[in-house]
C-alpha cells in the first residue's frame, strides 16, 4: 500500500484520513494541517519522510513564472529541502492546469460569464498564467500584490504593471521589516484597501484560507475562483452570501483533494520523479479519472450579468431639475440657460444611476448603469457626427471600466451619423441602440392599444384585419420594420418620409416579404391621414411638427415612438377622442432600484429594455446597429424578452398611463364623433341631387360605417406581428 501526506500550512480543522485505489494501486492518504506554523510543518516533513512514499506541500508554491521570468518561492524551497528521501510537491503545475481549465470550462458551459469581468487578484505574481488565461475575456483586471505584500494602497491594473512589479518586488520585500507589515496600523490600513477592492469587484481570485477573515460585505453576491473548497467551506461562503465558486481541485474518493496531494499520489503511482512528469501525463491522468472542474451554488444558482445605457436630456427643462440650475433658472434670462445647453454638450460622461434588482424567471440577474452625456437633441444634431462618436465612445470606455459586458445607446444617441456603426465598430465592448425592441414595442402596444378601443371589424379566417396605417418617418430605422410588420397584418399600409427614393426602395423591400401588401407612399402625413385607424410616428424631427393631430379619424390609435415626443402634450389635448401612447414602454422583471427616468416604477423604454434583455441572455454582440433592422432579430428580441419575464407595461400617454376607463371614455368620444360626422355627411348628400335628380348610390368609398358593425368583443382582433 502505498502511504501519501499532504502537510499544509492551512488549518487543520481541515484534516481527514482515508483509503483509496488510485492508478490500480491501493493508497493510504493523509492531510496534516499547521496551522501556518512552518517550524510544525518542518518536524512533520522529516518525520513522514520516514514513512511516505510521497508528500504533497500544501499553500505554498515551489515556483512561479511571471511572463518570460520564473520565481522560486523562499519559503517553499527551505521545506521542501527538508526532504531527501521521497518525492516532494507543492503541486503548482496541477493546479495551474486544473484551474485554467476552470475558468475555460465555465466560459464554454455558461456563455461568456467571464466577458468584461472585473477580476480581483489577491496574488497576480502566483496566479500569472490564470491572469493570462483571464485577459483573453476581459481587461478589467486588478492584483493585490502591493498591497498584501508591502503595504502599499496601490492596486495593479494590468499584466504589464504586474511583471514590472515582480521583477522588483523581490528587492523589496528584503527591506521589508516583517514586522512592520504585521503591526497593526499597516494591517488595518492593507485590511481597508483589500476590502474597498473586493466590493467593487464581482470575480475574486485567492486561495480559500485567504477568505476566512472577510465576511458578507466583502463577499455576498461574488464569484470566487480558488482551489480545495469542501463541504465546511461552501457553508462558509453560503453563510457569506457568496454567489458561485469555481473550484478546479478534484472531487475523488468522497473527498476535495488538493493539487498538491493529487499530484503526490501521481509521483508516488507512477514512480517518476517530478521533472520527469510531463503534460501528456497529465492530460493522460486527469482524463482517465473522468475529473471536470466544479462549479458551485452555495445559495442556489446565480448569475449577475452587467449593462451600461447611454441617456442624454431632451431638452433645457431636464437641466431645471438639477437643484443649483433650478434656482438660477428662476431668476436667469433665457440666455443663460441657452448657453448652459451649448455647455454641456461638451461635458463629459457621468454615471446618473444604478440599476439594480432585476431578476429574469430563469434565475439570471442584470444589473448596470446610466451614463449620461451631456447634449439635448438641439445641440446634437448642431454638431457633427464625429462630435458625438467621441462622447459615445468615452461613455463606452467609463461602462468597460465599470464592468459592463454590452452597451445601449438611448433616444437620439442612436439616430446620429450611421446609427450605431461607427461607434460600435470603435467601442472597447459590444453596442446595441434598441432599436429592434423599440419597433417591436411599438407594435406591441399598438396592438394592445387597438384590441381595447374596439372599434375594428372582426377579422374574417386567413384574412387580414381590415384597418389603414400608416407610419411616419417610414425610411427611419424603427419606421421601416413597422411598416413591414403592418404589411403582414393591414389592409392598406402608407409609408411617410421625404426621403422619396428611400420610399421607393422600402416598397420594393416590402413586396418581395408580401406580395400582397397594399401600400401607398407620400412625402407628407396630411395627405391621407383623415382615413388612419392606427398611426405609428418614427421621426427624429427634434420636436418639429409632422402631422396635423385636428385632421386626424375619431378612434384612430397612435403611437408615438420619436424622443422628443412628435406629438406634444398641447397638441394630445385638442383630441381627447384619438389615443395617443407614447411608444411601448416594457415592465422589467424582478424589483428594479434605479433613479427616475420619467416612467413609473420597473418599466423602462424599449430600448432600454433590449441591452437588458441582450445582458440576460448574455448574448454580449452587436445586436442592433444601423438603419437597415433585421426582422429576424425584431421577432427575436420580443421572444427573448418575454423568456426573461418582460411585459408590456401599461400603455401610457403624456399624461400617465391609461386606465381601462380613460380608454373607454376615448371610445365613446371617438364613436360619437364619427356618429356626429356620419350625419352631418348625410345631411350633405341628401341635399346635393344628382344630375339626374336621385341620389347617387352609396359607393365604396362613401358608404357609411355603422357603429353596429364594429367589433366590441374583447380580446379580438389578434394581430399577430409576431
Amino acid at each position: 500500500m502505498k502511504h501519501v501526506v499532504s502537510i499544509s500550512l492551512g488549518h487543520s480543522n481541515q484534516d481527514f484520513e482515508i483509503k483509496a485505489t488510485f492508478m490500480g494501486q491501493p493508497f493510504q492518504l493523509k492531510r496534516i494541517g499547521t496551522n501556518g506554523s512552518t517550524p510544525k510543518a518542518t518536524k512533520l516533513m522529516k518525520h513522514w519522510e520516514r514513512h511516505a512514499d510521497a508528500i504533497g506541500l500544501g499553500v505554498l508554491k515551489d515556483s512561479y513564472s511571471v511572463g518570460a521570468k520564473r520565481y522560486v518561492d523562499k519559503d517553499s524551497k527551505h521545506l521542501m529541502e527538508v526532504v531527501k528521501r521521497v518525492p516532494i510537491t507543492t503541486g503548482a503545475r496541477l493546479n495551474d492546469i486544473l484551474q485554467e481549465w476552470a475558468i475555460r470550462h465555465v466560459q464554454a458551459k455558461l456563455g461568456n460569464y467571464f466577458n468584461n469581468a472585473r477580476v480581483l487578484f489577491f496574488s497576480g505574481v502566483t496566479n500569472f498564467k490564470l491572469a493570462a488565461s483571464l485577459l483573453e475575456y476581459t481587461q478589467n483586471l486588478q492584483f493585490a500584490d502591493p498591497v498584501r505584500q508591502l503595504g502599499v494602497p496601490k492596486l495593479l491594473g494590468s499584466l504589464d504593471a504586474l511583471e514590472m512589479y515582480a521583477n522588483g518586488a523581490h528587492y523589496v520585500t528584503d527591506w521589508t521589516s516583517p514586522a512592520l507589515m504585521s503591526s497593526a496600523p499597516v494591517k488595518d490600513w492593507t485590511h481597508f484597501v483589500l476590502r474597498r477592492a473586493m466590493q467593487k469587484a464581482p470575480v475574486i481570485v485567492a486561495d480559500v484560507h485567504d477568505l476566512d477573515e472577510f465576511g458578507i460585505e466583502e463577499l455576498a453576491g461574488k464569484t470566487i475562483i480558488t482551489s480545495t473548497v469542501n463541504d465546511e467551506r461552501l457553508a462558509q461562503f453560503k453563510n457569506k452570501g457568496v454567489h458561485m465558486v469555481i473550484d478546479g481541485a478534484p472531487y475523488l474518493f468522497g473527498h476535495v483533494l488538493a493539487p498538491n496531494l493529487l499530484d503526490a499520489m501521481i509521483l508516488a503511482a507512477s514512480g517518476k520523479p517530478a521533472q520527469d512528469l510531463l503534460e501528456d501525463d497529465y492530460l493522460e491522468i486527469i482524463t482517465d479519472l473522468g475529473l471536470e472542474p466544479r462549479i458551485l451554488y452555495p445559495n442556489g444558482f446565480k448569475r449577475t450579468n452587467r449593462f451600461a445605457f447611454v441617456i442624454h436630456p431632451l431638452s433645457q427643462e431636464y437641466f431645471k431639475k438639477v437643484k443649483p440650475i433650478e434656482l438660477l433658472s428662476q431668476i436667469s434670462p433665457p440666455v443663460f440657460m441657452d448657453s448652459l445647453e451649448k455647455a454641456m454638450a461638451y461635458a463629459p460622461p457621468f454615471v446618473y444611476s444604478k440599476v439594480s434588482g432585476i431578476k429574469s424567471p430563469s434565475g439570471v440577474e442584470a444589473e448596470g448603469w446610466l451614463i449620461s452625456v451631456g447634449g439635448t437633441p438641439k445641440e446634437i444634431m448642431a454638431h457633427s457626427p464625429e462630435f458625438t462618436y467621441r462622447r459615445l465612445l468615452d461613455a463606452a470606455a467609463m461602462a468597460k471600466r465599470l464592468g459592463a459586458q454590452i452597451m445601449g445607446l438611448g433616444a437620439f444617441t442612436k439616430v446620429v451619423g450611421d446609427a450605431g456603426l461607427t461607434v460600435a465598430k470603435r467601442a472597447p465592448l459590444p453596442i446595441t441602440t434598441g432599436n429592434s425592441y423599440s419597433a417591436s414595442g411599438a407594435l406591441w402596444a399598438a396592438h394592445d392599444a387597438m384590441l381595447r378601443m374596439r372599434l375594428l371589424p372582426a377579422p374574417r379566417k386567413g384574412q387580414k384585419v381590415a384597418f389603414k396605417a400608416m407610419v411616419v418617418g417610414a425610411t427611419g430605422a424603427i419606421g421601416s420594420v413597422c411598416a413591414r410588420m403592418l404589411a403582414t397584418v393591414a389592409t392598406e399600409v402608407y409609408l411617410v418620409s421625404p426621403e422619396t427614393a428611400k420610399l421607393l426602395a422600402l416598397k420594393e423591400s416590402i413586396l418581395k416579404e408580401s406580395p400582397d401588401a397594399r401600400l401607398f407612399l407620400s412625402a407628407r402625413a396630411d395627405k391621407d391621414i383623415g382615413t388612419m385607424d392606427m398611426i405609428v410616428t418614427a421621426t427624429s424631427g427634434a420636436g418639429k411638427k409632422v402631422l396635423d393631430i385636428m385632421q386626424v379619424k375619431p378612434g384612430c390609435v397612435i403611437t408615438d415612438v420619436a424622443r422628443p415626443l412628435d406629438l406634444p402634450a398641447d397638441e394630445v389635448a385638442k383630441r381627447p377622442d384619438v389615443l395617443v401612447i407614447e411608444s411601448g414602454e416594457i415592465l422589467l422583471p424582478g424589483k428594479v432600484e434605479m433613479k427616475h427616468i420619467g416612467l413609473p416604477p420597473n418599466i423602462a423604454y424599449a430600448c432600454l429594455a433590449e441591452t437588458i434583455v441582450l445582458a440576460l441572455e448574455g448574448r454580449f454582440e452587436n445586436f442592433t446597429v444601423g438603419r437597415n433592422i433585421e426582422w429576424e432579430k425584431v421577432r427575436e428580441i420580443y421572444r427573448l424578452g418575454l423568456k426573461h419575464g418582460m411585459k408590456l407595461a401599461a400603455i401610457s400617454g403624456v399624461n400617465g398611463v391609461f386606465s381601462d376607463a380613460d380608454i373607454e371614455r376615448v371610445r365613446k368620444l371617438a364613436l360619437a364623433k364619427r356618429a356626429t360626422a356620419e350625419k352631418a355627411r348625410a345631411s350633405r348628400v341628401a341635399k346635393s341631387p344628382a344630375a339626374t335628380g336621385r341620389r347617387p348610390k352609396a359607393s365604396a368609398t362613401n358608404k357609411p360605417r355603422k357603429p353596429a358593425a364594429v367589433n366590441a368583443a374583447p380580446g379580438r382582433p389578434k394581430l399577430h406581428f409576431f
